[in-house]
């Protein structure tokens, strides 16, 4: 899987986790309002955090991690801030308070930095 597709499919894991746990986080009660909000979700995080990149999509040693997580994590914690704001105009997606933007941003980062890791060590994506 190309570093890209790891860096999605931990956006998608996470928010699919964040908004399955946090009671903060409504996606909506109809199962298509649901699913739409997933996909905004999503789709909002995967595009600015490919406009913005921060940090590793491939294995790297535990200190480049330490740097990297810490600013991932603001950068999405942004992202889920944003959201809770475009959310209820454009879908039924509300995200309330910020204990739970920190959480969500916290579970996406995590599912990112661990998608991330799960490349056979000594594999790059030009192998």
């Amino acid at each position: 899987m190309s570093d890209q597709g790891r860096r999605k499919l931990g956006i998608l894991v996470g928010v699919g986790i964040a908004a399955g746990t946090l009671p903060g986080i409504t996606l909506g009660t109809e199962t298509a309002d649901a699913l739409l909000s997933f996909v905004v979700a999503a789709a909002v995080l995967a595009v600015l955090t490919q406009l913005i990149f921060i940090g590793p999509s491939q294995r790297v040693p535990l200190p480049a991690l330490l740097i990297f997580g810490p600013l991932g994590f603001a950068q999405d914690a942004l992202i889920w801030w944003l959201l809770s704001w475009l959310g209820p105009k454009i879908s039924t997606l509300h995200v309330t308070g910020l204990g739970t933007i920190l959480l969500a941003a916290l579970i996406t980062r995590a599912m990112v930095l661990l998608v991330s890791q799960l490349s056979p060590a000594g594999k790059t994506a030009e192998d």
